[in-house]
């Protein structure tokens, strides 16, 4: 009888063991191939995201098609491959992007801009056109302050293939700005 309870004991014990181990084998594959969270640090996306706001970030939807205009997501930065920045995408292969008097032009039109801020001057640096390349996207950060954010004004286009993931939901913090991003 009391063999039989240190069986059973070591029995559970295993069983337990197995459910923990593939619990976190699951949870690998989830955050490495379906999402993550990510944090924000800066400012470079202000209005629309703030300091300190947390995000799920969606990785499958990149494996069955590229980021459309407008989507806001996470990219290996290209200055710093270490470091993610967050920004909004504006451009997609084939366009061509100007910027002048402070407005941004998509292939020649004025590009319509609810998510910065009103009367917002958009800067540049060296170049004020760019044309995106295949397999690259045109990517602004959402503050259009002189220096508020490193995008594709500083660095030019990037690589799709350097984007890990698109910002869909922001879980933190609750309230007003707790929510689906547009």
């Amino acid at each position: 009888m009391e063999e039989d309870k240190k069986i059973k004991a070591k029995s559970e014990t295993m069983e337990w063991v197995k459910s923990i181990f593939f619990a976190v084998i699951v949870a690998i594959l989830i955050k490495t191939f379906i999402f993550n969270t990510t944090y924000v640090l800066g400012s470079s996306m202000y209005p629309t995201l703030h300091e300190k706001d947390r995000l799920f970030t969606n990785k499958i939807s990149l494996y069955f098609s590229n980021p459309g205009r407008g989507d806001i997501v996470i990219l290996k930065a290209p200055d710093n491959p270490s470091k993610d920045y967050i920004k909004r995408v504006i451009a997609l292969a084939g366009d061509t992007v100007e910027i002048k008097d402070g407005k941004v032009y998509l292939n020649g039109e004025i590009l319509e801009e609810d998510y910065i801020a009103e009367n917002a001057y958009t800067h540049t640096y060296d170049e004020d056109t760019w044309f995106v390349p295949k397999g690259y996207v045109f990517v602004l950060g959402d503050n259009r302050e002189e220096g508020a954010s490193k995008d594709s004004r500083y660095f030019g286009c990037i690589s799709v293939e350097s984007i890990k993931g698109k910002a869909n939901f922001r879980y933190f913090p609750f309230g007003d700005r707790f929510g689906k991003l547009e």
